[in-house]
C-alpha cells in the first residue's frame, strides 16, 4: 500500500514539474522562473565592488538559501522522474547540477585561495540561467532551428573567414607595417572588426586605396549580416507553418522536449518514457476535436 501511495506521490510531483497544464504545474514553472532570475540577479550584483563591500553578508545568505531552494528542487526531480539515470546524464540534468556546485565549493575553497578562481566559481552560477529555456517552449523551438540550420550556418561561416583573409591580406599588402598592420594576424582582427561594421579605431588605413578597401568591406558586411537572419527567419517560418498538429502540454521528463502528440508513449527526441497522465491526454484529445 505505501509502495503505490509513494508512485502515486511520484507521479504527481511529476506530473507538476514536467507539466504545464495543471494549476500547480504553472505555479511551478513561474516560481522557478521568479527563483532563477532574482538568484541571477544577486549574482550581478554582488560582483559590484561597492555593493558586495556593503552588502556581501546579505547577498552570501541570499545566495545560500537559493542554493538550498534549488538543491531540494535538484533531487525532487530525480526522485520524481522515471527515468533517473537518463536524467542525471541529460543537458538539463547537467546544468541543474552545475548551479548547485559552486555555493557548495566556495564553502571548501579558503580565502587564501587565488582571486580569479573564486570569481570563476561565483560566475559558474551563470549557469542557472539556462534552465529558463526549459520553461519556455518558444526558446525551444528557435534552438530547434539553430540545430536545423547549423549546417548551413557552419558553411556560411566559412565563407565569411575565407573573405576575412582575403581582406586582411589585402590591406597588409596595402598599408604595411608603417601604417599599424604589422602581421597577417592583426591584419585580420581589423578585418573582422570592419566586416562584421564595429570600427573600433585602434586599427585605420592611412592611404586612399586602404581606406577605399575599408568602405568596400563595411558594405560587404552589411550584406553578410542579412544572410543568417535570413535562413533562420525562413526556418523558422517554415517550422510555424508545419506546426498544424496539436501537441499535447507535456514535456518529457528526461530531456525537458517537446511536441509530442496526446497518443506517444516515448519521446520522439530521446526515446524516454514519457509517462504522460490521461488528464493531459484528454485535455489535447478534446481540443483537436474542436
Amino acid at each position: 500500500m505505501s509502495t503505490r501511495n509513494q508512485s502515486t506521490r511520484q507521479q504527481q510531483l511529476e506530473s507538476i514539474i514536467f507539466g504545464t497544464t495543471t494549476p500547480a504545474g504553472k505555479a511551478f514553472d513561474l516560481t522557478l522562473l521568479a527563483m532563477i532570475i532574482i538568484s541571477v540577479v544577486v549574482v550581478m550584483m554582488d560582483s559590484v565592488a561597492t555593493l558586495h563591500e556593503q552588502h556581501g553578508h546579505f547577498f552570501m545568505r541570499l545566495e545560500i538559501a537559493f542554493t538550498l531552494l534549488f538543491t531540494v528542487e535538484y533531487f525532487t526531480r530525480i526522485w520524481a522522474t522515471s527515468n533517473r539515470a537518463a536524467y542525471l546524464t541529460s543537458f538539463w540534468g547537467i546544468i541543474d547540477l552545475l548551479a548547485l556546485l559552486p555555493t557548495y565549493i566556495a564553502f571548501l575553497i579558503p580565502e587564501a585561495a587565488p582571486l580569479l578562481i573564486i570569481r570563476l566559481i561565483r560566475v559558474m552560477r551563470i549557469f542557472r540561467v539556462l534552465s529558463l529555456f526549459e520553461l519556455f517552449a518558444e526558446l525551444t523551438e528557435i534552438i530547434k532551428v539553430l540545430r536545423n540550420t547549423a549546417r548551413t550556418i557552419l558553411v556560411f561561416f566559412v565563407l565569411v573567414m575565407i573573405v576575412v583573409v582575403v581582406f586582411a591580406c589585402l590591406i597588409y599588402v596595402i598599408e604595411g607595417p608603417e601604417h599599424g598592420f604589422t602581421s597577417i594576424p592583426v591584419s585580420v582582427y581589423w578585418a573582422v572588426v570592419t566586416i562584421t561594421t564595429v570600427g573600433y579605431g585602434d586599427l585605420t588605413p592611412q592611404t586612399g586605396l586602404g581606406k577605399s578597401l575599408a568602405a568596400f568591406g563595411m558594405l560587404v558586411g552589411y550584406s553578410i549580416l542579412a544572410v543568417p537572419t535570413a535562413i533562420i527567419t525562413a526556418k523558422l517560418w517554415e517550422r510555424l507553418n508545419k506546426r498544424r498538429i496539436l501537441y499535447a502540454n507535456w514535456n518529457c521528463p528526461i530531456c525537458s522536449a517537446g511536441e509530442h502528440t496526446p497518443d506517444a508513449d516515448f519521446c520522439k527526441h530521446c526515446g524516454g518514457k514519457l509517462d504522460m497522465p490521461e488528464s493531459v491526454r484528454s485535455a489535447a484529445s478534446g481540443l483537436e476535436n474542436q
